[in-house]
């Protein structure tokens, strides 16, 4: 983190606000590296150990103390509204994290079509008079789509002034998400050399579940500083977002989207790809606003073929069915006994994919990146296992437990008996999303039923 941040927050405030960020994660390596099957150098990086069971807890278990100095940095005193669009994880984090906090308020959207029921339940029983949610009707594109012209309007930006706050947003595409990531592909590299399964210098793949590609560019990134990776291989599931500009160089982001067993995932318009089209055109942020805009309003995003090289040098892509992702997480688990989330599935699939493409010689080592564990989407990874198919969460994650004999996250299993608070399902409309962000900003109170009942 001091490559970036050391010269403005310093290093012993940076070891500091690290130690403590991760003290609440359950392991004590924050993100320990499993080793799956050495001889073939197949190894899985555990992100899920926070206090929301997602890799998200990285980077937003770190922002609130790195926020905190930065506002002193800049001598700004103004209280925040952070105003996002979540596909699930990310916003149940940043209401975790501050929630209760004074000078600070979390107004997150999810997208009511795809969220898993495990993430709206997250997310609707959150507590904190400092922190609201909302489904909005559609899929996290037109949610986030929504949210932005919803941030961007006259009407919220006056009245977020009139109320002393300053708007701000903790989604995928803020690079203080992006940042911490890219420390855990230096930790897995160096778990692997301190455990003597590589040389110095000897150089690795790893293999990224692609949503909204916080992790992807964080790969990518750091790739870009040096350390000795091959490639990433970025892995889409149907919808295929990233697939299509690295493979093909002509993306559509207006097409429909698939519903999948990696809700996470299905995106066709990722927070980050316009960062990576802005690496693709060589940082040329004149010709990154002109493709985008003009993507926006029906067009697809098309790379040259030297555009496309400056991308493939560092990124593979490829992408997962259903079935390839539903056999991956079953072959593993089959043959190493560990089981995996369906969104990790899809890197596993695609990973599988790749070595199968292979040289015989080549023995370059695979790190997965686990984005989640599995008992936070149990129905899915249960039917993945087993091929059995419960319509009730808990009961999935009974099952999944004797089936596995993993142990649940307590943070997992004590949403059982809880009511949700926030109810609002809320049309696709921006002027919507701005009214309830005021009376949010007016102090209005939701009760909590699990306090009452409590």
């Amino acid at each position: 983190l001091g490559k970036y941040l050391a010269d403005d927050l310093g290093a012993d405030y940076l070891k500091e606000v690290c130690e403590k960020a991760y003290s609440s994660f359950t392991s004590k390596d924050p993100v320990p590296l499993v080793k799956i099957d050495g001889e073939v150098g197949l190894y899985v990086l555990e992100l899920f150990h926070g206090p929301t069971c997602a890799y998200e807890d990285i980077s937003v278990n770190l922002f609130p103390a790195l926020f905190k100095a930065c506002k002193k940095v800049c001598q700004d005193e103004t209280d925040k509204l952070f105003l996002m669009a979540t596909s699930g994880d990310a916003g149940k984090a940043t209401m975790e994290i501050f929630k209760g906090q004074t000078g600070v308020k979390v107004a997150a959207f999810y997208p009511d079509e795809t969220v898993s029921k495990m993430q709206r339940l997250a997310l609707t029983i959150a507590t904190g008079d400092n922190v609201y949610t909302a489904g909005i009707r559609g899929s996290f594109d037109v949610c986030k789509d929504i949210v932005e012209k919803a941030y961007f309007s006259e009407e919220m930006q006056n009245a977020v002034k009139e109320k002393g706050y300053t708007l701000a947003t903790l989604s995928s595409a803020n690079v203080a998400r992006i940042i911490p990531q890219i420390a855990c592909y230096f930790s897995a590299y160096l778990d692997l050399l301190s455990s003597e399964q590589i040389a110095d210098g000897e150089k690795v793949d790893f293999a990224v579940p692609a949503g909204n590609g916080c992790n992807l560019v964080a790969g990518f990134y750091a790739k870009r500083m040096g350390l000795p990776i091959r490639k990433v291989l970025c892995s889409s599931n149907r919808n295929k977002a990233f697939y299509e500009l690295l493979k093909k160089g002509d993306a559509d982001v207006n097409k429909a989207y698939h519903h999948t067993m990696s809700p996470s995932m299905d995106v066709v318009f990722p927070s980050n790809f316009e960062r990576l089209v802005f690496e693709a055109f060589d940082r040329d942020y004149k010709k990154t606003k002109k493709s985008i805009e003009e993507a926006l309003k029906g067009g697809d995003v098309v790379l040259s073929e030297d555009e496309k090289k400056r991308l493939t040098a560092d990124l593979y892509g490829g992408f997962a069915s259903e079935d390839d992702t539903v056999e991956a997480v079953y072959a593993v688990f089959e043959e190493y006994g560990y089981a995996m989330d369906t969104h990790t599935g899809v890197a596993a699939a695609v990973c599988d994919k790749v070595r199968e493409k292979r040289d015989e010689k080549d023995e370059t080592p695979i790190v997965i990146m686990a984005v989640g564990n599995p008992y936070k989407f149990p129905q899915d990874a249960l039917y993945a296992l087993s091929g059995n198919d419960v319509k009730d969460s808990f009961k999935g994650i009974k099952r999944l437990n004797l089936l596995t004999a993993m142990k649940p996250p307590k943070f997992l299993v004590d949403m059982r008996y809880k009511l949700p608070r926030f109810k609002q399902i809320l049309s696709a409309d921006p002027k919507k999303v701005t009214a309830e962000v005021i009376e949010f900003l007016n102090d209005r109170k939701i009760p909590d039923p699990n306090a009452s009942k409590k």
